[in-house]
């Protein structure tokens, strides 16, 4: 399975924004619990709101989506912007800068939800409602989807009946690959955890200079590999937690090391997965893995 990355390049490299503020789990939305993911650590098993949460979750709204999206613009890059379709609703700015800045949405979910819990048949609606309210606050549908974390043995099959291209939850590899959706092959364009700033919640005593150093070894390491095999690196960030003012310089500083380098295609996990189905024919891969 031979291909290359296009004009040359030694490295693709994906960034993705994932928004998922306003459609976490909430009494509010009718949900049994609160949101059990906090910055904090604090978990409530009591039926209770938790408005210290949620206000932590408005902050990516408010505050870290502008400086996330000025260093965009300011880097020039184009990314990918995982999104649950309730949050974008209730966040129309960030649905308006994505189709101003002609990035990729992709669907994390139509809310920041386990879907794992829904049967098929709840989950084809969940999908199907995905779509619908992506394509109707960007201009553009979704081609790829990410679930929170966990999905079903049915998801790829009902991603590929609704017309999806790729998924991304897998974390077992550096590159694309083909997988098998249920009877039909569909691209697999895997994620990352560890270079993810997420790690700033699950490990709180990682400073931001740790996380930039892990994330520049990642990508010089994927750059140096590149040499001799397609490589990609994904980093995964978060409007609520690296759009803080003490985290933000270290996004910025990872950006300028990446820009400063040759031969990287940054690149949208569509464009990604569009390269590699037209540079490798589900018929030349390797047997499909098993979701």
């Amino acid at each position: 399975m031979t291909y290359s990355w296009p004009h040359g390049a030694q490295l693709a490299l994906s960034i993705v924004v994932n928004v998922e503020e306003g459609s976490e789990m909430s009494l509010a939305d009718g949900d049994r619990g609160p949101e059990p993911v906090d910055e904090l650590g604090v978990l409530l098993k009591i039926p209770i709101r938790n408005y210290g949460n949620e206000s932590n979750y408005r902050y990516g709204i408010n505050e870290g989506a502008l400086r996330i999206i000025k260093l965009l613009d300011e880097h020039q890059l184009h990314v990918t912007w995982t999104a649950a379709a309730l949050a974008l609703e209730r966040a129309p700015h960030i649905a308006q800068a994505i189709r101003r800045r002609q990035d990729e949405p992709c669907a994390h979910g139509y809310r920041w939800i386990h879907q794992f819990r829904l049967n098929e048949a709840q989950e084809r609606e969940f999908i199907q409602k995905a779509v619908h309210s992506i394509e109707a606050s960007c201009g553009v549908r979704p081609l790829g989807w990410l679930s929170r974390y966990l999905h079903t043995e049915h998801t790829r099959r009902l991603l590929r009946e609704e017309g999806f291209l790729y998924h991304m939850d897998d974390y077992s590899a550096d590159a694309p690959f083909w997988a098998d959706a249920g009877g039909a092959p569909m691209v697999i364009v895997p994620y990352a955890l560890d270079s993810n700033d997420m790690k700033f919640w699950t490990a709180p005593s990682l400073s931001p200079e740790q996380w930039l150093k892990y994330a520049i070894d990642t990508f010089d390491c994927l750059y140096r590999e590149g040499l001799t095999q397609p490589r990609m690196m994904s980093l995964g960030l978060h409007l609520r937690i690296i759009g803080r003012p003490g985290r933000i310089w270290a996004l910025d500083a990872f950006f300028a090391h990446v820009r400063a380098q040759p031969n990287v295609w940054h690149a949208t996990r569509r464009e990604i997965a569009e390269h590699f189905a037209a540079q490798v024919p589900a018929s030349e891969a390797a047997t499909p893995q098993i979701a």
